[in-house]
């Protein structure tokens, strides 16, 4: 059977949105939720999805700089979900947004959007970490799984793992797949790239898309620092996870094809319920973004 090359089209296709007739708000597009092996769609694709929606709402050239959003269902994968965008504020130098996503007639996730027409200012970022090995040296995720088995990992998880994911992800100190690889620290860092130069999407400029697949990605490793330090694999059988609530702020802008740096922390777990941060690091030091995210962590 011919496998198909990995592509970052997965994440394109997610935030390619189609204008739809508002019933609840100021503007509405419809957006569809990527194939993955779980019982439920990724929480990245909401948050990119609802991004885009409210970048789209944009028209006076302010730019993206933070997200504050609550997932309040899961939802279908492979359906189409419902944005409903409200324009809360225009100002001179900020606007808001309150973005809705609607799917079977319920709401199933909510974030505001705060955009800034920008200033001059004196800039600062946390350094970035010299000693994190560069991702040449590191193994891919499809490296690292070929022929290992274990836990609730199946063909299809697999696949997912090594290439469905739209980008290439390569774990310091090791991935969380099938076992926590290296020491039960809560910090780790994860390169990534997508494995194709990102293809435009319509109704977003090149920076925009960018923001969005920021968003789009940052979901997906940032409570595994949490379950590092609980000493529990993807593959653990009976473990569930969800995102509860995240907050991003978008800092500066960048390009998004080469490799990003995405430094990860555990903050704290308790009571089912572990906090993450990570800050996204371009390959020549700039911080691009921070991300905060608490997510519901059930072991068996």
């Amino acid at each position: 059977m011919t496998r198909t090359p990995p592509t970052s089209a997965v994440l394109t296709d997610a935030i390619t949105l189609k204008p739809a007739r508002p019933d609840h708000f100021d503007l509405a597009f419809t957006a569809t939720t990527q194939p993955c092996p779980w019982p439920k769609a990724y929480g990245g694709d909401l948050v990119a999805q609802a991004a885009a929606a409210a970048m789209r709402s944009v028209t006076d050239g302010k730019s993206l700089h933070s997200m504050h959003s609550y997932f309040l269902r899961p939802a279908d994968i492979g359906a189409e979900v419902r944005y409903e965008v409200e324009v809360v504020r225009d100002g001179r130098g900020y606007s808001t947004r309150q973005v809705r996503g609607y799917q079977n007639g319920k709401p199933l996730y909510v974030c505001l959007a705060g955009f800034a027409a920008g200033e001059a200012g004196a800039a600062f970022h946390t350094a970035f970490d010299e000693d994190v090995p560069g991702p040449e040296d590191l193994s891919t995720s499809a490296d690292y799984l070929a022929g290992r088995a274990g836990g609730s990992m199946t063909e299809e998880s697999r696949a997912y793992w090594s290439g469905g994911r739209g980008f290439d992800m390569r774990h310091v100190p090791g991935p969380v797949y099938l076992t926590v690889e290296g020491e039960r620290l809560p910090h780790q860092a994860v390169w990534l790239r997508p494995f194709d130069p990102l293809r435009p999407v319509d109704g977003l400029t090149d920076a925009q898309r960018d923001l969005a697949a920021l968003a789009y990605v940052c979901d997906y490793t940032i409570l595994e620092p949490v379950l590092r330090v609980l000493d529990l694999a993807w593959a653990e059988p009976g473990l569930v996870t969800a995102s509860l609530d995240h907050a991003m702020w978008f800092h500066r802008p960048g390009p998004v094809d080469g490799w990003l740096l995405y430094v990860q922390e555990a903050v704290a777990a308790d009571a089912g319920r572990g906090l993450g941060t990570g800050r996204f690091f371009t390959r020549d030091h700039r911080h691009l973004a921070t991300v905060v995210q608490e997510g519901l962590i059930r072991p068996t």
